[in-house]
């Protein structure tokens, strides 16, 4: 049989037109310019396989940063150049032992086989350490002479066939890593199964009282179990990432030259093209309808699961359902950029950072094999010594050196929970784009909000309409002729019917003209409507009047977002200090401020302010969290300690935070926090978990005190326990047991 991790290092074929094809169709090009592309390698089984990956790759010339997903087995790349070679990344890989293909490949092959190949070998090894068993029984009961020595030829004949069988897992790792002169945590495991096994068949040869071929097949079925829970776990940990990738249709209709509909893979279809999709039909692109209407779920983007009247004119994001009518819409990005690929990118980047937390588990990873084949050679002999020359005794410690001594749970402590947390903040709608972000998340001492499109919805609403409905039609005839955001605030708060106009026409920076009624009107700023009506002095924009008639000044106010006033509640109680920090004029920045309850304020900030602000409180020892949404913010965001922005932020906004939040409420900050903290949590009692169980297990096997069987048990139990530790994040909240402490925004840090 062959398993997912079967290496590739022959790779004969690595180099035919058809697989350099499709290795360079999976490569796209960043917002920076640069090539990207993700390769599937399900060899991926370690900390010290994620370091001897990124090693290599981080070498080579083309490669900008390689960073390997132990979880989802994939290796995300950043080449210098869009038009850079993959195929020789490919060859690398399979030079260190590590099968790589296209992630768009894996997708249409059947599902990963790993799993039913462990359920097989289990079965195997199983039944072999159930056979074994009962023939040891008849030993351990005083059986001697030829009965003892016929029990032996037979545990060997069930045990060589199990054990080359059910061992291929680790056999097949460790050969790979060993024809790159490369070590892994599969080499001593390996090692440890064919000495047990050898030194078994040597004693039944030479007749010897005692083997060990029963405690090489449990030992195998133990460590199998372990290995088959493991993968379990880790496919609960990134099920959050293929049920996203399963919302993708493969490929959708398009509207031909002629006419005509034709279907194409999503890959071929460029931006611009004319895209017709059905009801009950997931929206595969990005998309502004042309024609049709329709109801749109929207949950996969907001977490609402009311359904939205769409029509022409809006934007659809890839992955949402088309419900009840048939619509035709512009594709605007490719499906490498599309909203949905974004979110499988910021979703599978989850354990990627590089935090602190992260450098030392794979540190400790890197140094595993030949420290502890150093320890297990120390050991042997040092119990030779000590035994006057019992190598057998000797041997059979050493191999329970080998066994027990395993990085598994420290390697797994942080990236596991790295995962699941970012699976618990998808199914909250906010997404987390490296493992790094939540880590600094939970470190923050205050948060600093953008105003508008962050605390407030960035749309203005009138405060009152003329009591004249004459002015009120007027008013929004001539608004309905602007796209300026106060015109499109008068058209949705009047609700009169417009009244007819005739020769309009927009004089941009000052408002729209027209004839109504045959009286020319104005609608827009007060000292140019002021030219043809008389206006009371200091009336604000927007204005509108006849000509040597009435006018009424609206009064614009700014509409919170909703959960505004909560979260900024909820941070406050947490102990946190709140910060405003806005490019508006200050009356509008202290009303915002004085309805929320933020005393901290900083009104009329350019972009250079903004990054000024954030970088003096980092230099004063602070963690800020930024929250924005503007270009004008992009900076801001990149210069916090982390950031968070909403989906309706501009691009460079999204690009920049570390953090975006799919819903309309601002509840999204303080909840994400929470679940940083509660990450942080699990990480450091991983950390303990792994190092305890290390720093009980190896000096017991050390002292011969522990045998192959329970080495096996003990080192499975300990990669079991992190990961179960770590899937107790999806669970409800915790309560809050910690008070951060708060920076305070003094103005002379706000003025800077």
């Amino acid at each position: 049989m062959v398993f997912a991790d079967e290496t590739a290092a022959d790779l004969s074929d690595a180099g035919s037109p058809l697989d350099r094809a499709q290795i360079r169709a999976g490569v796209w090009v960043g917002e920076d310019g640069r090539g990207r592309f993700i390769l599937s390698v399900p060899g991926i089984k370690c900390g010290a396989c994620v370091a001897k990956i990124e090693r290599a790759l981080n070498a080579r010339d083309e490669v900008i940063s390689a960073r390997a997903n132990l979880t989802l087995h994939q290796v995300n790349i950043v080449l210098e150049s869009p038009e850079s070679d993959p195929m020789p990344i490919v060859k690398a890989l399979a030079a260190l032992g590590y099968v790589a293909t296209p992630v768009e490949s894996e997708a249409d092959t059947a599902p990963d086989p790993t799993g039913k190949g462990l359920l097989r070998a289990i079965a195997v090894a199983g039944f072999g350490a159930m056979n074994i068993m009962l023939l040891s029984v008849g030993v351990w009961s005083g059986a001697e002479g030829q009965t003892r020595a016929t029990f032996h030829l037979v545990s060997a004949l069930i045990a060589v066939p199990v054990v080359i069988y059910a061992g291929q897992p680790f056999f097949r790792s460790a050969l790979s890593a060993l024809r790159a002169r490369q070590l892994n945590m599969d080499v001593p495991i390996a090692l440890a199964v064919a000495l047990a096994l050898a030194l078994s068949i040597f004693e039944t040869v030479q007749g010897g009282d005692h083997v060990f071929f029963d405690a090489a097949v449990t030992l195998l079925f133990f460590l199998l179990t372990g290995r088959y829970f493991d993968h379990l776990m880790r496919e609960r940990a990134r099920s959050a990432v293929s049920g996203l990738a399963k919302l993708s249709p493969r490929g959708a209709m398009v509207r031909q030259k002629h006419g005509t509909l034709a279907y194409m893979v999503l890959t071929d279809i460029a931006p611009g093209a004319i895209l017709s999709i059905a009801p009950d039909e997931r929206v595969p692109l990005d998309l502004e309808i042309l024609t049709g209407n329709s109801d749109l779920d929207r949950s996969l983007v907001t977490g609402e699961s009311m359904a939205v009247a769409i029509g022409p004119g809006d934007t659809l994001e890839a992955g949402t359902l088309n419900l009840t009518g048939v619509i035709e819409g512009r594709v605007l990005r490719s499906s490498q950029d599309s909203f949905l690929a974004q979110m499988i990118r910021m979703q599978s980047n989850a354990e990627v950072g590089r935090g602190l937390y992260v450098r030392i588990a794979d540190r400790a990873a890197r140094l595993y094999a030949p420290v502890v084949h150093l320890l297990a050679l120390i050991t042997f002999i040092g119990w030779i010594i000590a035994t006057g020359g019992d190598w057998q005794a000797s041997l059979f410690i050493a191999i329970s050196v080998l066994i027990i001594t395993c990085p598994c749970a420290l390697a797994l402590a942080v990236p596991v929970a790295h995962v699941v947390s970012a699976g618990r903040l998808m199914r909250m709608g906010v997404l987390m784009k490296d493992g790094a972000a939540i880590e600094r998340l939970a470190e923050i001492d205050g948060i600093v909000f953008d105003k508008t499109g962050t605390l407030t919805t960035g749309t203005p609403m009138i405060g009152s309409t003329p009591d004249d409905p004459v002015l009120r039609s007027g008013a929004k005839a001539l608004a309905l002729r602007s796209g300026h955001p106060a015109a499109r605030a008068i058209t949705l708060g009047v609700r009169d019917a417009p009244s007819d106009i005739a020769r309009n026409k927009e004089v941009p920076g000052f408002g729209v003209e027209g004839a109504i009624g045959g009286r020319r009107a104005r609608l827009g700023r007060a000292e140019w409507v002021g030219e043809i009506t008389d206006i009371a002095a200091g009336a604000a924009s927007p204005v509108f009047g006849f000509e040597r008639g009435p006018s009424f000044s609206f009064d614009l106010t700014e509409t919170l977002r909703e959960g505004a006033h909560d979260a900024v509640t909820d941070l406050k109680k947490a102990g946190f200090s709140v910060a405003l920090l806005s490019g508006d004029m200050e009356d509008r920045a202290q009303a915002v401020a004085m309805t929320l309850g933020i005393e901290n304020t900083h009104h009329g900030a350019t972009p250079a302010d903004k990054i000024g602000v954030l970088e003096t409180l980092r230099r004063d020892g602070h963690r800020p969290l930024m929250v924005g949404d503007g270009l004008n913010d992009a900076a801001a965001l990149a210069a916090a300690h982390v950031s968070m922005a909403p989906s309706s932020a501009c691009d460079a906004g999204r690009s920049a935070a570390d953090f975006v939040f799919l819903r309309d409420t601002l509840d999204a900050v303080p909840a994400t926090w929470k679940v940083a903290r509660d990450t942080a949590r699990i990480v450091r009692q991983n950390f303990a978990l792994a190092i305890g169980y290390n720093c009980i297990a190896i000096p017991l096997a050390v002292a011969g005190l522990v045998t192959p069987l329970i080495a096996a048990l003990a080192m499975s139990g300990s990669s079991i326990l992190v990961i179960g530790n770590a899937l107790r994040l999806n669970k409800a909240d915790a309560k809050d047991r910690n008070r951060r402490p708060a920076f305070t925004v003094k103005r002379k840090e706000l003025s800077a």
